[in-house]
């Protein structure tokens, strides 16, 4: 892709978060003889990804509302006197005069529009402002290469970006979603508060993201997690601008290692070192979902991607989806298809989460890709199922969803399971089941959480749906052939929980990379930057292994090189000779 950009060959690369899509875009930005303009969603991404490149020695830029005055005009000088080679801009700066005058006068040689799903309308992220990148192209007298990339795209959006930037015969980069070091898992029925303060004392000293679906949920979870002596900080847009940029550096120089966040921290996290991304809510869709947990483990080493699900999930994304405001400016007929194609992927979402075959190939199978039924790093695979006839199960359910529908009430997924397992709730006492409803307590052997697993298992399956403003269970015509025909259903049931899964690998000497990690922690907090910046997790894994005592030595270690030896070596080989002399740590 690299070389096609060079030869003057428009771009497209659909390449999972952590792939290298900035290097698809930067190194030619060093070679060709012009301006390179980067449009990207958000600030905090622009920031951070100027700030790696300054570290590395590429004269970069970027230009936004947030630039005070007098910065705006020495980087603008900066521009037109060539010192400048990579400018990052939000696609609403482009319309603006400064950059309108630099399109008319300096020689730009490539575009590169980010995240560039946003330009499609079947895309998960739609942005209107992002069409005023077209308007801004033709202001170029002399067309630029145009390079687009994103990290998740069906092929229809991949088709969908082509056209709707002009790319001019582009290639195509479409490298395999897989990402083996992450580590895929869905908990269902939990107490999701006391299970994510468990696995967060269970994983000290390492960076998380925890995604939550609402604001509220947000601030609720953050609480909570301070209450229980967990350092962590919030991210959301309610939140006031120079709030979430100091939360976001709290999270940056590891100061807050766990940030609790809406999707609103989607796209703009560059921090290569996060060792988990939970969602504490499914997510609307599994585009949605891939790219937010892409966001764990960038350099490459072992990393965890948990979903929480809970049924509830699917009626809160539904509420949310009807109060979106946007796309005001479409037609009747295509906010129509646009609604049917978000049910579509939400309902794809749920199948996710509700499966008990391989995670992982679902996945890869959803992008298009083809994969194996077993990969051996998901919870479905490491758990050891059992497959269990759920047929009189499956009846019972549908039954009682008959019976209420006979007495004139309807109830969603949990409300059934509970009166199925008998519940005897103050909510469920004025509607006297126990005398008038024949289904009631009739599974009181199963836990209410069984019944609602199976209850998704036949949502999922389509023996059953929802309908109605308030998502209620109804029966369909496989719900008649389930009572009429009687076919057997089977299930897979957990027979025993998943193994605890390890970010940190086995081979690794855990006190010596204890002490590396501290080392770099040491040297991040004396230069003012985050811990990635000096060496990433899977560089300090690989140092560990390694253990290099020279510099020839230091440089084979993955992830080092001349600049990096030059800055860092010293210390580390110090660091590391101290503990194979006494296993005593030296300060950095």
């Amino acid at each position: 892709m690299i070389h096609a950009i060079l030869s003057g060959r428009d771009a497209l690369g659909v390449m999972p978060t952590g792939a290298g899509k900035s290097i698809c875009f930067q190194i030619p930005a060093m070679l060709l003889p012009g301006l390179t303009i980067v449009v990207t969603p958000l600030i905090s991404l622009m920031h951070d990804q100027v700030r790696t490149l300054i570290e590395s020695g590429i004269p970069a830029a970027y230009l936004n509302s947030t630039v005070p005055e007098e910065e705006y005009r020495y980087v603008l000088s900066q521009i037109y006197d060539g010192r400048i080679r990579i400018l990052y801009a939000a696609p609403e700066r482009l319309e603006t005069q400064s950059f309108l005058q630099i399109a008319h006068t300096l020689p730009i040689s490539l575009v590169a529009v980010d995240e560039a799903h946003c330009v499609s309308q079947w895309g998960q992220d739609f942005r209107p402002s992002y069409l005023r990148i077209l308007t801004y192209l033709k202001e170029i007298p002399r067309r630029p290469v145009i390079a687009a990339f994103t990290a998740t795209a069906t092929r229809v959006v991949a088709d969908d970006i082509i056209r709707i930037l002009g790319l001019h015969d582009p290639v195509q980069q479409i490298t395999g979603f897989d990402r083996a070091n992450l580590h895929f898992s869905v908990t269902r029925g939990i107490n999701k508060q006391n299970l994510l303060v468990k696995y967060i004392h269970e994983h000290p000293d390492t960076s998380g993201i925890v995604y939550c679906m609402t604001r509220k949920l947000v601030e609720q979870v953050t609480e909570a997690l301070n209450r229980n002596g967990i350092a962590a900080t919030r991210y959301h847009a309610g939140l006031s601008p120079e709030e979430r940029k100091a939360n976001q550096e709290d999270f940056l120089y590891d100061r807050k290692p766990v940030m609790v966040a809406t999707n609103a921290f989607g796209m703009g996290i560059d921090k290569s070192d996060v060792r988990y991304v939970i969602h504490y809510n499914m997510p609307r869709n599994l585009e949605n979902y891939y790219q937010e947990a892409g966001r764990a483990g960038r350099d490459g080493a072992p990393a965890e991607c948990i979903l929480y699900y809970s049924g509830n999930d699917i009626i809160r994304n539904r509420y949310l989806m009807g109060m979106d405001s946007g796309n005001d400016h479409l037609d009747e007929e295509t906010r129509r298809r646009l609604r049917e194609r978000d049910e579509e992927r939400l309902l794809q979402m749920s199948s996710y989460c509700t499966r008990n075959s391989c995670l992982r190939q679902y996945l890869l199978r959803y992008f298009g890709e083809d994969a194996p039924s077993y990969c051996g790093n998901c919870s479905c695979c490491e758990t050891n199922y059992e497959q269990q006839d759920i047929t009189v199960d499956a009846q019972k359910i549908v039954s009682c969803i008959y019976r209420l529908d006979q007495i004139g009430l309807q109830f969603g997924p949990g409300a059934v399971a509970d009166i199925l397992h008998g519940s005897k709730a103050e909510r469920y006492e004025k509607f006297h089941f126990d005398g008038r409803l024949s289904t009631y307590g009739i599974m009181a052997e199963k836990s209410a959480s069984e019944i609602r697993q199976i209850i998704d298992y036949l949502l999922v399956e389509a023996w059953i749906g929802l309908g109605g403003e308030y998502h209620s269970l109804r029966l369909n015509r496989k719900s008649a052939e389930l009572l009429r025909e009687r076919p057997t259903i089977t299930m897979n049931i957990v027979k025993a929980p998943a193994s605890a899964h390890s970010t940190v690998p086995e081979d690794l000497d855990a006190a010596l990379y204890a002490r590396l990690r501290d080392c770099r922690k040491k040297i991040a907090a004396r230069e003012g930057v985050p811990a990635y910046i000096i060496f990433t997790d899977a560089t300090l894994q690989d140092m560990t292994r390694k253990a290099p005592d020279n510099e020839n030595a230091f440089l084979a270690v993955s992830g080092v090189g001349r600049i990096k030896l030059e800055k860092y070596g010293e210390p580390f080989m110090q660091e590391i000779l101290s503990y194979q002399k006494t296993g005593q740590g030296s300060p950095a």
